[in-house]
């Protein structure tokens, strides 16, 4: 009878002690991952790809830093350190291993690169912006915040980058 109720107690036990959720799951980045190969598939501009590579290399560093530090300080210091070295780290290895093909330039980068620096700058930006209000306000507007503004704001940047490809340049 003990063992039977150990049982039962460690199946409910989650429901009452769930720990909290990551923001950046990692289903959505492995998600985000197919999305980005199927793009050149697709003949998605390499801009608007680049644009949401950066969300999927952001989301991998928000999650690799939720899972290497627990130190709130720590974090504070480390957070950027750790972005900006995932992202300058597949920037040189699509350099590196001859991945950038030169499918023009915007503002005298290649256009992944342009996207990659745009949408992780964005990227990192619109989610400092969403702490703050969360922590000023002590709660999020709606469910899915996080998810929703990030996603929006990737593709009103998006968006704009096509608009400056197809009519500005």
């Amino acid at each position: 009878m003990k063992k039977i109720l150990v049982f039962v107690l460690g199946l409910v036990s989650p429901l009452f002690f769930a720990p909290a959720a990551l923001a950046h799951c990692p289903l959505c980045v492995a998600g985000a991952g197919a999305g980005l190969s199927l793009s050149r598939l697709l003949g998605i501009d390499d801009s608007i790809t680049g644009v949401w590579l950066a969300a999927f290399l952001g989301a991998v560093s928000f999650w690799t830093e939720t899972a290497l530090i627990k130190d709130k300080e720590l974090k504070l210091i480390l957070r950027p350190l750790i972005y900006i070295g995932i992202f300058v780290a597949t920037i040189w290895s699509f350099y590196k291993f001859n991945l950038i093909v030169t499918h023009g330039e915007i503002f005298g980068l290649h256009k992944l690169t342009f996207g990659m620096i745009a949408g992780g700058i964005l990227f990192y930006l619109v989610d400092v912006i969403d702490d703050l209000s969360i922590k000023k306000y002590g709660k999020v507007f709606f469910p899915y915040q996080r998810i929703i503004v990030s996603l929006g704001s990737m593709l009103l940047l998006s968006i704009g980058i096509y608009i400056l490809i197809n009519y500005y340049i």
